[in-house]
């Protein structure tokens, strides 16, 4: 059950960081350097989908 939270925590941390820095890129939030960068906007969405996918690896393993 604790291995659960190995995938999970990190997933939802990943999934908050991803989300923040994809609307920082796409320019939603100011106030940063990142505001308004392309790159942003590129790399928020993969580091969401990464801890999407931890979160599936973790809720998976724990119906096992």
């Amino acid at each position: 059950m604790k291995r659960i939270w190995l995938f999970v925590v990190p997933g939802v941390i990943l999934v908050l960081v991803g989300l923040v820095w994809t609307l920082q890129g796409v320019g939603v939030l100011g106030g940063s350097a990142m505001s308004g960068s392309t790159l942003w906007a590129i790399i928020g969405p993969i580091v969401l989908i990464v801890g999407v996918v931890l979160i599936a690896v973790g809720i998976a393993r724990r119906r096992r």
